[in-house]
């Protein structure tokens, strides 16, 4: 699993925040396991522009830590 920073245009409100994408070969399989050890799903995305389409699922963790689950 690698980590990337990226820039946002708010203000740093508080502590410190990190926002993990997960990539999963298989994302439906990879939120239900994660559902199961305690993480809530709060929605699906998908985004399409002209040929090219993403989809992932944004999830909660036990803390209310949001984090993506993606495909690779």
């Amino acid at each position: 699993m690698g980590l990337r920073h990226n820039r946002v245009p708010e203000a740093k409100s508080g502590k410190n925040r990190l926002h993990l994408d997960i990539n999963a070969e298989d994302r439906r399989a990879e939120v239900d396991r994660l559902v199961q050890l305690g993480a809530t799903k709060l929605r699906d995305v998908e985004w399409i522009a002209g040929a090219a389409s993403e989809a992932w699922t944004v999830m909660h963790d036990s803390e209310g830590n949001e984090f993506c689950v993606q495909r690779p």
